[in-house]
């Protein structure tokens, strides 16, 4: 997974580097298919905001993690991404299960007296 970070009014350091890598390898792992992912880390107002991007599986998922110390944004962020893929999966997979075809009142019936119930 290739992983895109960026700083606005932050200095991205190797420490911060290896981190992020570091927190990200867990879902790299999981979801296999993710290509790559955007990191903004930006500190406003004396508060780190952590924005993640990415798509999966044709649909776009975006997180963001707060917190008055950067390291604690960044898990945040990354469990709340974690959780957010997790949805996208589920609903992906509940798709391929089978669908009943036919609920009309009519045939319904017609399989409770084939059943012969009493």
């Amino acid at each position: 997974m290739k992983i895109n970070l960026s700083g606005h009014h932050v200095d991205i350091t190797d420490s911060i580097r290896e981190d992020v890598t570091q927190k990200f390898s867990k879902i790299a792992t999981h979801f296999p298919s993710l290509i790559s992912l955007d990191i903004i880390i930006a500190k406003e107002h004396g508060e780190f905001e952590v924005e993640l991007r990415t798509n999966y599986e044709g649909g776009r998922i975006s997180t963001s993690g707060s917190d008055e110390v950067m390291y604690p944004a960044i898990s945040t962020a990354a469990k709340k991404l974690d959780a957010a893929l997790k949805h996208r999966k589920g609903q992906l997979k509940a798709d391929l299960h089978a669908k009943p075809s036919v609920t009309r009142e009519e045939i319904a019936a017609e399989y409770i007296q084939e059943m012969k119930l009493v």
